[in-house]
């Protein structure tokens, strides 16, 4: 069964979701969907991203091949936030995108996962807002985390 979710305003960052029931670790709570789009057409939107969106952009990497752009209404799952200490996480699977309950989730906690950027020239455009202890200050994949100072 699909745990029960729902959208509303984030201490983190404007929007997230959150659980309307507890979720035990290992659920499977939603799949991130939107249009399946080439490595190019995607590298073209998040150039020049939807007015409508306010230059967010919401692509993620499905393979190799192809990436998910999730800037549709019926995307929940791109509301998610980044977070430096998540309790959720990524599992491709049979080319579906599931967000995954890493932990016990209490009614009313926000969902998040670790956006996983890569560390390049770049790395200080995307500052984290998460605020846990474990915050780098910047939105990266754990195995970057050492190439840069705490922020805390």
């Amino acid at each position: 069964m699909t745990p029960k979710i729902e959208v509303k305003t984030s201490t983190i960052h404007c929007t997230g979701v959150f659980a309307v029931e507890p979720i035990p670790k290992e659920q499977k709570i939603i799949e991130y969907v939107g249009e399946k789009v080439t490595k190019k057409e995607a590298e073209l939107r998040a150039a020049n991203p939807k007015k409508e969106s306010r230059g967010k952009v919401y692509l993620f990497e499905l393979n190799k091949r192809y990436d998910i752009d999730g800037d549709v209404s019926y995307n929940l799952a791109k509301y998610i936030n980044h977070s430096c200490n998540p309790n959720c996480e990524v599992v491709i699977e049979d080319n579906h995108i599931w967000i995954i309950s890493l932990k016990d989730i209490k009614e009313e906690e926000e969902l998040t996962f670790n956006y996983g950027y890569d560390f390049d020239e770049d790395f200080r455009q995307h500052p984290c807002l998460c605020s846990s202890t474990k915050c780098k200050g910047y939105i990266l994949a754990e195995k970057h985390w050492d190439k840069i100072p705490s922020a805390n």
